[in-house]
This record gives structure tokens, sequence and C-alpha cells, in this order.
């Protein structure tokens, strides 16, 4: 049998206000008469609703978080950090699969503006004018996560990826590469893709290595066979290559099998680099030396400012996380 409120104020002989505020530590009330309702409610074994209890004290305790694709190691990275803010502070974590389709965002917005979720966090794509419309006009507080929007003034927690980029270029030639090429994302991604591009290119052209349109391969996305086809093409159009720079680790560990599969051996024929420093960077054989995002340090800071914008109401800065470089075994330094 499922017990409500009411059963517990009738039982505890008190009214439904007063089992109210003791739920929600608004005071008002002896300590006796807190004992007698905590007794009542472990007794009936009373689960408060969450969206009962959001109309009283306007919070449910929940934050939603969308996310293009949830089979990316990079997304659980970014979830294990909003989880711990959120569990920290007593809250739960709604998560939306989006696959940067516009009706399917457009209906999870709705889903978790019904289910009255204290905010959102936006990860990983483009904030399109009509989810920023929806968003606003519910005047539910939203943070972005590993984007940000040149358009609309919201709050972003990320890397900026032009620099990092900038740093992997400027690696490599400090080890003596300057042949080098990269397997980039989709170069129409204004977040990720165009950024790291022109951060790599930018790195060249500052220390007058030679760069043309063999060095880049522009791929449709980020994925692992993204990587493989990235490399055969970069080598058919690039043969001298020495040194690649994958715009993702899943690029990145692509293009090592795809090494493997043509029998080039890395790092001692072809120096091979990341971005993103996933779990699978560390597994890959060789292990992926790779420029490190803090992933559950980016999800976690997200989480908290969102947090903080619920209890103070003010709008956080954004927060441009430190990227480091994580040197492991598949770039060799070239005499």
């Amino acid at each position: 049998m499922s017990y409500t409120i009411k059963d517990v104020a009738k039982k505890a002989n008190v009214s439904i206000a007063t089992v109210s505020r003791i739920l929600n530590g608004q005071g008002g009330y002896s300590e006796k008469t807190k004992s007698k309702v905590l007794q009542v409610i472990e007794e009936l074994g009373y689960q408060p609703n969450a969206v009962a209890r959001g109309l009283i004290n306007k919070r449910t305790h929940t934050i939603g978080v969308l996310f293009p694709k949830l089979s990316s190691s990079l997304v659980t990275d970014l979830l294990d950090g909003i989880e711990k803010a959120a569990n920290d502070n007593g809250s739960s974590v709604i998560v939306c699969h989006t696959e940067s389709n516009g009706e399917k965002t457009i209906k999870y917005l709705q889903l978790l503006i019904e289910k009255r979720v204290d905010g959102i966090i936006f990860a990983s794509e483009i904030l399109k004018e009509e989810y920023h419309q929806y968003i606003t006009k519910s005047k539910m507080p939203l943070i972005l996560l590993s984007t940000e929007s040149y358009a609309y003034p919201v709050p972003f927690v990320k890397v900026n990826d032009y620099h990092a980029s900038y740093s992997a270029a400027r690696y490599l030639m400090d080890k003596g590469h300057t042949k080098i090429g990269m397997i980039s994302g989709n170069k129409e991604d204004i977040i990720a893709g165009k950024p790291r591009i022109e951060g790599f290119q930018k790195a060249l052209s500052d220390h007058n290595i030679p760069l043309d349109d063999r060095n880049i391969v522009f791929s449709r996305g980020f994925t692992f066979t993204d990587g493989v086809e990235g490399l055969k093409k970069l080598l058919d159009q690039f043969p001298d290559v020495t040194a690649i720079f994958g715009a993702s680790d899943e690029i990145a560990i692509g293009a090592l099998s795809a090494a493997y599969q043509l029998g080039i051996k890395v790092p001692e024929d072809l120096s091979v680099m990341g971005y993103d420093n996933l779990q699978l960077a560390e597994m890959s054989i060789p292990p992926l030396t790779t420029v490190g995002q803090p992933l559950t340090k980016m999800g976690e800071t997200a989480a908290k400012m969102l947090l903080k914008m619920l209890e103070t109401g003010e709008v956080p800065e954004s927060r441009i996380m430190p990227h480091k470089i994580i040197e492991r075994l598949s770039v060799k330094e070239r005499k």
C-alpha cells in the first residue's frame, strides 16, 4: 500500500502542514513532534513525492542533462562529475539522449520542464535558437557543458579547444616532427571541429612548418571509424607524414587500429596523438599520448555552478578549464 502525507499526519495526530514543514526543514515545531512524525514516516514507509514537494518548496532536487550521444566515453566521464556534485547536494540526475535531433531535443526539454527539474545542463552540442527560446520561456536555469554559445549569454564550462589543439601540434614539433598531419572532426562544427583545426593550422604556420591541403583530413565526426578511414586517406595524400594529431581520442585510436592493419608501427614508423584523455587512451596499444581535458572535473563544475545558481539566483561566470599534455608511448622523438 502506498501512503500519503495525509496518512502520516493522521497517524501522528498533527496537521499536514506540520508534516510538510518537517520534511522540508522549515521549522515551527518541537523536537518531540519532529521525532513522532519521523517515527510514523518510518513505520509507514512513506516516500515523499518529489514533484509534490517541489510544489511546496519550489525544488524537486533533480537536474536534467542533455547529451547528443550516450555511447561516447567522453559522456561517461562528464556524467561522473555531474552525478558526484548532484549527489553531494542531495539531488538526482535525469539523463536525456538527444541524438542531435531537433524534434527529440524539444520533446526532452518539454519532459524535463513537466517534471519540474530544478535546472538543465546542456552538453556537447550547439545551443540552437529553438532550444534557447524554449528554455528561456520556461525560466529554467541553464548551464552549457563542453560547448558554448556565441549567440546567447549562457554560462558554460569547457576547455579552450583552439589553444589545446595548438598545444598538441606544438608538442609534436618539440619532438622533432615537421611532417605533421591531422585527422579532424567535422569542420562545420563551430564548437570543437573548427577551433581544433584552426589551432593546429596556426601552430604549424607560427613555426614555419609546411601546411597545405594534404596536411588535414576532414572527418564527419569524432569516432573510431573516422580515425580508421582518416588515416588511410591521410597516408594517400601525405605519404611521408611522421606524426598525426587526431581531434579526439576515438579518432586517434581508430588511427592506431588502421596503422596495425597496414603494418605500420606506432611510434617507430608513425607517431599518433589524441585529444580528450579518455580512459580508453590508457588501454590502447601503445598507450596514447593525448591532450587531457579534465572531463570529470568539468561535469562536477557545471553541476556546482547550476546548484549555486539555484541557491543565489545569480548567473555564474563561465569557466575555461585547463588542458594539459598527457605523455604516454604513442609519440616518438624524431632525431
